[in-house]
């Protein structure tokens, strides 16, 4: 019976986080460190013809002002290759090389100064001529078939559309029953608490960065790219950071900047970000046009499943998301194809953001499939049952598991969906509007190699190293509880530490994988290090394991001893001690099995909503949320349920409030910032039960386990958009449903 794994844990880094001393990037206390600020552009598109900084450099405390006309040039070209986490097709933007204005607010000059103050002031007195050009920022303004476009598709768009599954055209104008809808999702940011910053300083030739990443050793190989330096030269520091949700996947503009800085000024810099330049620094969710086009039988049964995607990217970068596994993944279809398009836009590159494509396809297909069952007069969940994908029907291949099934069900139970009055306008609490909605998650279950470190030593503690991240899923926790239920140690003598490039490598923290990824790497490491136990002990001439098989023992609170005999024990300390050695250390590598590659493997969830929507003022409140989600093995309940309903609370923000606004007469973003960007807070949020399906899957990794970090949200917007339907009679196609839209 597991000891850890599967229980209610807290988390390791609870303490430090409560009381300040988990430090983040902008913390971190280093010897007479300058202080940076970045002056941005105020036009989208252009060219600066003059830029003046004699004034602001007069100012007290100003040290230098660096601008493309003396920044030192460095070796982007070279980092090209390993600059970027899933790179988009392109050049990636670096700030300060060149006169080229490609969106507003873009970095184009980085004052520095002895105080953060002194350098924030002297930024308002740099002053810059443009040569403007009118800009284009919306794929809206030039309508959906008459977008700004590339002559050629992008090599990731490209292998987006070449694989229709039969022919869903021909299908589609067979079919008895059609539907058809458009659906937009508006450009959406991150908005993590914790600001994007970075402390650089050289040392003997060697670059050392504190910076907020989620891709520690992805960081190191662009910087010592960019710098002309070995990769060992380079230590990237990220112990802790607060909330990314995939903006710090790529090298932000801070990390290159600071150490540019630091060099030149052979001093420390840091450079911190203020919440309006994150806007354009950082990346954000594309805005997304989207068409669905579906063909069923009179009982439901699909024919055609047809979903055309427009989204926007940059004038110097493609930047596509996957999103044809959802389309062609979640039912049982046989004709299905995906049209997808990237529209060029005066705005910085889009980035991944919590579960990337996949939140923003599951609400336009999860919203036709409910505008379907209610032109069909079936139960969504019924609808979905008709059409459930006993295998995947893109390869025939089968599932390592899936309880979809069984999610409905639990779900469905709790929820309470059997008392659903099925008519739009029919359930009200008083005078307010009552209506209940539900979609399909899906999420692929992955595994990337990845290596981790454990040494052992002889005063009985033991300490697990690797360069992952953790921007509070919990990574320190689950590791540690894992480290601790193979290796047989109690949990508080067991230590993980990560987020350090001379770590052992371990991926990027994105896409639900580093739990599968670090914790296969952490059972491979202990299994080792308790076999190297095991050898050291039989060296000792007083050893009771000499003739005993690794079967017939058992490795618990730091002891060996014999299952049939308790009584014949060591201690891992004893055994080091008696070795004369002070610790015992493994480094261990985890690949994804090749047996993976015969099966399809996902994770799956269904989410119920409840709203309730004032008649005469169109509010709308998400009273309850229930979710059931199925994925594997569920390591720690805690953190889990955490995942889940920070997802749903997402989820919350996106059908309702969340939209970047852009003034397209300039290109220029006019709500950057937590005042007039509306991320739900605690008023917004009511009850949210999160239930978890166990599936026993070997298929996946060693540890059974799934990740949780995306699904948790995917079918969020589109069951609040159905529950406003249900609601209010009204459907609303255009995210965030605001009370404008259904008034």
């Amino acid at each position: 019976m597991a000891k850890y794994l599967g229980k209610d844990i807290s988390r390791v880094d609870g303490a430090a986080k409560v009381t300040g001393a988990a430090k983040y990037a902008a913390e971190f206390q280093v010897k007479n460190p300058a202080h940076g600020f970045l002056v941005m552009s105020t036009v989208a598109k252009g060219r600066i013809t003059a830029i003046d900084t004699k004034e602001a450099e007069k100012q007290t405390g100003v040290i230098r002002v660096f601008t493309h006309l003396n920044a030192p040039k460095l070796a982007f070209a070279s980092a090209k290759a390993k600059d970027r986490v899933a790179p988009p097709d392109g050049q990636p933007f670096h700030a300060l090389t060149g006169d080229k204005i490609y969106f507003s607010n873009q970095p184009i000059a980085l004052v520095v100064a002895e105080t953060y103050e002194a350098a924030r002031y002297a930024a308002r007195l740099v002053t810059v001529s443009y040569s403007e050009e009118k800009p284009v920022t919306s794929i809206k303004n030039s309508g959906a078939k008459k977008y700004v476009a590339r002559s050629a598709d992008p090599p990731a768009v490209a292998e987006q559309k070449s694989r229709p599954r039969g022919d869903a055209s021909r299908a589609f104008q067979a079919a008895p029953i059609k539907f058809e809808a458009e659906y937009t999702i508006p450009i959406e940011h991150q908005n993590p608490i914790e600001p994007q910053a970075s402390i650089a300083f050289w040392q003997d030739g060697k670059l050392i960065i504190f910076d907020k990443t989620q891709a520690v050793m992805s960081l190191r190989n662009y910087l010592a790219a960019a710098f002309g330096i070995a990769e060992a030269d380079v230590l990237v520091i990220s112990p802790f950071v607060g909330g990314a949700f995939g903006m710090s996947l790529r090298p932000n503009q801070t990390p290159a900047l600071a150490a540019m800085a630091a060099r030149e000024l052979n001093r420390p810099v840091k450079l911190a970000l203020t919440r309006q330049q994150m806007f354009t620094t950082s990346g954000y969710r594309p805005d997304t046009w989207q068409k669905v086009s579906l063909g069923a039988d009179n009982k439901g049964k699909l024919s055609a499943i047809i979903h055309e995607n427009i989204t926007n990217t940059s004038a110097y970068e493609d930047y596509s998301e996957n999103t044809v596994s959802v389309a062609r993944m979640t039912y049982a279809c046989p004709n299905v194809s995906l049209d997808y398009k990237v529209a060029v836009t005066d705005l910085p590159t889009p980035s991944p953001m919590r579960a990337p494509g996949a939140v923003s396809k599951m609400f336009a297909l999860e919203c036709a499939l409910d505008e379907l069952a209610y032109q069909l007069k079936i139960d969504p969940i019924e609808l979905r049952l008709i059409n459930y994908a006993e295998t995947d029907p893109d390869s025939g291949k089968p599932w390592s598991s899936k309880e979809l099934r069984e999610a409905y069900r639990q779900a469905a139970a709790r929820f309470g969906w059997s008392k659903r009055s099925p008519e739009p306008r029919s359930m009200r609490d008083g005078r307010l509007l009552v209506g209940w909605g539900m979609a399909t998650a899906i999420w692929g279950a992955f595994q990337m190699p990845s290596s981790i470190r454990i040494h052992v030593r002889a005063d009985g503690s033991a300490l697990a190293q690797a360069s992952a991240s953790d921007m509070g899923p919990g990574t320190y926790t689950v590791i540690t509880m894992i480290v601790a239920e193979h290796l047989g140690m109690p949990i508080e003598r067991v230590k993980f530490e990560l987020g350090r490039s001379d770590f052992p490598p371990a991926p990027h923290q994105g896409g639900s994988w580093t739990t599968a990824s670090v914790g296969a790497a952490a059972v491979g490491a202990a299994k080792a290090i308790q076999k190297k136990l095991v050898e050291l002990a039989n060296r000792q001439a007083n050893s009771p394991f000499k003739n005993a098989t690794a079967e017939q023992l058992q490795f618990e609170n730091g002891k060996v001893f014999l299952k049939t005999n308790p009584a014949q024990t060591l201690s891992y300390a004893e055994i080091l001690r008696g070795s004369n050695l002070p610790e015992i250390v493994e480094t261990y590598e985890a690949k994804p099995s090749p047996e993976r590659e015969k099966y399809a493997t996902a994770t799956h969830g269904a989410q119920f909503a409840e709203v309730k929507v004032d008649p005469d003022l169109g509010t709308v409140r998400v009273t309850r949320v229930v979710e059931a989600t199925a994925c594997g093995k569920v390591m720690n309940l805690k953190t889990s349920h955490s995942q889940e309903m920070g997802g749903a609370v997402w989820g919350i923000g996106m059908a309702l409030t969340e939209a970047t606004e852009v003034d397209h007469r300039y290109g220029r973003i006019i709500n950057p910032n937590l005042a007039s960007y509306h991320v739900p807070v605690n008023a917004d949020v009511f009850r949210i039960e999160t239930d978890f399906v166990e599936e026993e899957d070997k298929i996946v990794n060693e540890l059974g386990v799934k990740g949780m970090g995306e699904v948790g949200m995917i079918g969020i917007p589109a069951a609040i958009a159905n529950a406003v339907f249900h609601a209010t009679g009204k459907r609303i196609r255009d995210l965030p449903i605001t009370p404008d839209k259904l008034l």
